[in-house]
């Protein structure tokens, strides 16, 4: 069965320049009405670094969890600017780590959260590495990046030490893509 819901009525309850957050009353089929929270924010890129058998990733503080994380480079157009992903996931890899890609291919795109925000993302593989400076947003200042081993990965997200649900999408992702190109 498809449905499309509609918005009875939709009220902005906060906005800055990152997010906007509404409220709206929607109309189910039958009759019941309930209220959505929802988050609207910007498309992003992720960024899988692959370099030999592991991957370049960055370790990041991360204030909505209280805690360091390990993840793959990825952020989205800053407010005032927009484009294709396509066009920001090389800005985003060399402003996290210093890496500029040889080749950089889609390899997949998801929603990150649909149950309350509208935000999509776009997966890359990033190949042929060449190091260079990281130039990072005075938020990231506390970012570092680092070489993690296939083996190493798989075991950090076991013990749950890689949390990022993109992240682990995304590798995911590649390994869908990996079994179709190896055929």
């Amino acid at each position: 069965m498809t449905e499309t819901l509609r918005a009875l009525t939709a009220r902005l309850a906060c906005a800055n320049p990152w997010m906007r957050v509404r409220e709206d009353l929607v109309r189910w089929p039958g009759g019941h009405e309930a209220v959505y929270g929802v988050v609207e924010k910007p498309d992003f890129a992720v960024i899988l670094p692959r370099d030999g058998g592991g991957w370049w990733m960055v370790e990041q503080y991360r204030y909505t969890i209280g805690r360091r994380v390990l993840e793959f480079p990825q952020g989205s157009w800053p407010a005032g600017h927009d484009g294709d992903t396509l066009a920001l996931a090389p800005a985003e890899l060399r402003e996290e780590t210093g890496f500029t890609a040889g080749t950089m291919r889609p390899i997949g795109r998801m929603q990150e959260a649909y149950g309350f925000v509208d935000q999509a993302c776009d997966v890359y593989l990033a190949t042929d590495l060449r190091a260079g400076e990281p130039d990072r947003e005075a938020t990231e200042q506390l970012m570092e990046h680092r070489f993690v081993g296939d083996d190493e990965l798989a075991d950090l997200i076991r013990a749950g030490d890689v949390v990022d649900a993109v992240t682990i999408a995304a590798l995911t992702l590649h390994r869908l893509d990996e079994a179709a190109t190896s055929v």
